[in-house]
């Protein structure tokens, strides 16, 4: 089994080889038999490494200690869903994962456009096996999944404590859906631009796609925060981390992409903005992997092996070269011959919301990569933290905020001040009012004070979008309010489940508002029946409590919560000792209600008198970071989701009502 499945990874290289070759050859001299054996080549990987990826993780889930990655990854006392997640825990089995995910996406494209898009599909083939030929050769030259010791281990050295957390198990395969995904729109805009077929096609046939990767970078960052907020005991869920900026970047341009696009659906511009937009977001996700896994940056998140970062960079080179020289030879097809006409238009709307978002991610890149600089030429590795994030971002993304209410409801080309009054007075109003009401309320950040106006200023703006379609909805065919709204929303789910979604993002925004601004932090060392409060919460400590099991040990501080006189909890914050490898680690103890969480940290203890230092956090509005994640999921499932059956979308013609609803919204 071993060597059939080094075997597997050979053979998936060479057929990837062949067919980027007769991709190729069939793209240039228009041999439909060519494409069609390049296009069988990748179904073929896809099989292949489908089956050395199946090899392995039974591997795992057996304990075949014989193999060097699974002696390194799993122990005998492993619970089994951790054994499964160890198959992306290490360096090998992770690149072996995404090159899974790649040829599983490769194959999908593939069967999608049988029928369809023949002249870009050589090329499109071509790209996403070259990415697969990538990964493929370092897995068979570079990092060998199936290398095998000597002796067989008796037992493993298991997986990373720090791993073995529920988060993990699903936030890398949700970030690598998300940044394997952007493989797809990326190929097709190298073969839009090697063909000259620089219409909205390519951008209509990956829309979905880029939805897809979008919504699951969205999933795989929250999922990576949760993780923080839950493992690593310092009452927060996002520091900066270099590792995390890797996975932030590409979201950043992703969404400025997502936006982008529509301009040049709607109205035929920003060709060339869009084309650099998928270039840099494809590119990022390839920069945040060579993060992880060069060694250049110190995370808790990264893996220790650097022999992979040089392999990393050149393959970013050739990507960049290729693509921008594709680029420059195509710009005089894709100039636009449509202008801005105003500036209150929701064009520049969107193009200022680009803007910042790239401005932010520029911002993170500069942060993540300046201690790396600073060594490389002064010999100074200078450290940059959470402060200069936040007092660049912070302002930035209150912008987008502001923005994020204006775009989707302000008119196409030129806006009248008699249309902004219309569109605007309400939501304006709204947010003035929350602002001086969170004033009157006591608070005295004013961050938080102009972050709650404009939050419920977005609020107020997607409130009158559906109130107006509903209304004009029930005006056309009589339905009552709840029909109406499910109609409304069916009938136009690109709309009105991006507000959805943006509901999700104002949602997050209350979360990172809340906790930024209103948290509460204290640290008191308790003897046994001690009592202390914390927002409104009494707490009394009752000692120290122990368990042991084959995988681990436990200890446990106990203590008992009250509020308002009343019992309402009791909390265990632990310390947990992992036997193989010996290694201690925190687990905090969360009671969670939509308004904060009562966080609990065993700092440290004596256990001859039982005495315990806590750490305690109370974070008010972190609940909506959940909720906001729920409800960002539920918007894209709408936009995602075929509009019908009724027509292809080319030719779907709006019906009168739709119309009304269109106009009506807009106005």
């Amino acid at each position: 089994m071993i060597e059939l499945g080094r075997q597997a990874i050979l053979i998936a290289l060479l057929i990837a080889a062949y067919s980027i070759v007769m991709a190729l050859l069939g793209g240039w001299t228009r041999r439909r038999d060519f494409v069609a054996s390049a296009e069988n080549g990748a179904l073929a990987v896809w099989g292949a490494v489908l089956v050395a990826a199946t090899i392995l993780l039974h591997a795992l889930v057996t304990r075949d200690f014989s193999i060097e990655y699974v002696a390194a990854y799993s122990s005998s006392t492993l619970p089994l869903y951790y054994s499964i997640a160890a198959l992306w825990g290490g360096q090998k089995g992770s690149l072996l994962f995404w090159a899974l995910i790649l040829t599983s996406f490769s194959a999908v494209v593939v069967l999608q456009n049988r029928h369809r898009h023949r002249e870009l599909m050589p090329y499109v083939v071509a790209t996403l096996m070259s990415i697969a030929l990538f990964f493929l050769c370092l897995l068979f030259f570079i990092t060998p999944p199936f290398e095998t010791l000597a002796v067989p281990a008796r037992e493993g050295r298991d997986l990373n404590p720090l791993l073995q957390n529920y988060w993990m198990t699903i936030h890398p395969p949700s970030l690598y859906l998300g940044f394997v995904g952007m493989s797809v729109p990326f190929a097709f805009a190298i073969a839009a631009l090697a063909t000259g077929k620089l219409d909205t096609t390519w951008i209509r046939t990956t829309r979905r796609w880029t939805l897809f990767a979008w919504f699951f970078l969205s999933l795989g960052n929250l999922f990576g925060a949760l993780w923080a907020y839950e493992v690593l005991g310092w009452g927060g869920y996002w520091a900066w981390d270099p590792v995390e900026n890797a996975a932030f970047m590409p979201w950043l341009t992703g969404t400025a992409f997502l936006h982008s696009v529509m301009v040049q659906e709607k109205k035929n511009m920003l060709k060339v903005w869009n084309m650099v937009l998928i270039i840099m977001t494809f590119s990022l996700t390839i920069f945040g992997t060579f993060l992880t896994r060069s060694g250049v940056i110190s995370s808790v998140h990264s893996f220790t092996q650097s022999g992979l970062g040089p392999f990393f960079l050149g393959f970013l080179a050739l990507i960049l070269v290729v693509s921008i020289s594709l680029l420059l030879l195509r710009l005089p097809m894709l100039r636009s011959e449509a202008e801005l006409d105003s500036l209150l238009s929701r064009e520049s709307t969107f193009l200022f919301n680009n803007l910042i978002l790239v401005g932010i991610a520029f911002a993170v890149f500069w942060g993540t990569m300046f201690p790396v600089i600073s060594e490389a030429v002064r010999g100074v590795k200078i450290t940059v933290g959470p402060p200069f994030f936040n007092k660049v971002n912070a302002p930035l993304g209150l912008i987008l905020l502001f923005l994020m209410g204006v775009g989707p409801v302000i008119a196409w080309r030129r806006a009248s001040w008699a249309h902004l009054r219309r569109t605007f007075a309400a939501p304006v109003t709204t947010g003035l009012v929350a602002g001086a009401a969170c004033f009157i309320g006591g608070i005295r950040n004013y961050w938080a004070i102009v972050s709650f106006s404009l939050i419920f200023f977005v609020l107020a703006t997607i409130f009158v979008e559906f109130y107006r379609g509903v209304r004009a909805r029930q005006a056309m065919v009589g339905d009552n309010f709840l029909r109406a709204l499910v109609q409304l929303i069916s009938r136009n789910r690109r709309r009105y489940g991006g507000y959805i979604v943006h509901i999700g993002i104002v949602m997050i925004f209350v979360a990172i508002t809340g906790t930024s601004a209103f948290r509460i932090e204290k640290q008191v060392t308790l003897n046994v029946g001690e009592i202390f409060e914390i927002g409104g919460y009494e707490l009394r400590y009752d000692g120290l409590e122990e368990r042991d099991t084959l995988h681990i040990a436990y200890l446990m501080a106990r203590l008992e919560v009250y509020e308002n006189g009343n019992h309402v909890d009791t909390l265990l914050p632990e310390k947990r000792f992992y036997k193989k490898p010996e290694q201690p680690t925190t687990e905090v103890a969360i009671r969670s209600t939509l308004g904060s969480d009562l966080y609990l940290v065993l700092g440290s203890y004596d256990a001859e008198t039982r005495m315990a230092t806590i750490l305690a956090y109370l974070n008010p509005l972190i609940g909506f970071l959940y909720w906001g994640g729920a409800v960002l999921t539920l918007g894209t499932f709408v936009v995602i989701l075929p509009v019908g059956a009724t027509a292809p979308a080319a030719a779907y013609t709006a019906s009168p009502i739709e119309a009304t609803e269109t106009r009506v919204s807009s106005r």
